[in-house]
């Protein structure tokens, strides 16, 4: 879940993930259409948002264990697959070193998580919602929203904005409300019905 707050990655993207894919050091992710089910399996060059240092000390905590503690090497997933290993009267389950076959098991660790805390159950998708909401909040420039929405794989803003940035009726409201304060010259000139209908044909027929 921490990958997911930092990326906005899909999750069937994730359980294809590499050790070599990841780069911590400039906190980059290369989402490699060659493994990573990727949409329109397009190659996404994703670098990790600023959405707090707790998420990405979580994630280099899971790191450090998978290379340190267990050898993963270059090849081996960054989510492996549980495997049961028989051991007498019982059995555990462990870390094997293949990636899982769908994305099942993410959205069973979203169940689980949002059960834990009693909360309405949601999907790992809904993630990419969620980020973008972050991007308003933080009021990113023409560039910097450009460089969000290719960061989750989009070739054009325009396809960030309809898909996951749907206002709250809330903001909408204080967005609208807020107008006359940011034009700083009061409220905005009426306009006549006329003219209104005028503007507006000549805009549809443009």
């Amino acid at each position: 879940m921490a990958l997911l707050l930092m990326t906005g990655m899909r999750d069937r993207a994730l359980v294809g993930l590499k050790i070599r894919d990841i780069n911590l050091d400039r906190k980059y992710l290369f989402q490699d259409p060659r493994h990573i089910g990727t949409k329109f399996r397009k190659q996404i060059d994703t670098f990790f948002l600023p959405v707090g240092e707790e998420m990405l000390a979580i994630f280099r905590e899971w790191w450090t264990f998978l290379v340190t503690e267990k050898g993963f090497g270059p090849e081996d997933p960054v989510f492996p697959k549980t495997v049961t290993v028989s051991g007498g009267d019982f059995a555990v389950q462990e870390l094997g070193r293949h990636h899982w076959a769908s994305a099942g098991p993410v959205r069973k660790c979203f169940r689980d998580a949002f059960a834990r805390i009693g909360i309405a159950v949601t999907r790992p998708h809904s993630v990419r919602d969620t980020l973008t909401q972050f991007a308003y909040s933080r009021r990113f420039s023409p560039e910097q929203m450009k460089a969000f929405s290719q960061n989750l794989g989009h070739d054009s803003v325009a396809t960030t904005y309809p898909n996951y940035g749907q206002l709250s009726r809330e903001r909408q409201g204080e967005i609208i409300l807020a107008l006359d304060q940011a034009s700083g010259e009061g409220p905005v000139n009426e306009i006549s019905t006329p003219d209104l209908a005028n503007i507006l044909a000549k805009r549809l027929s443009a």
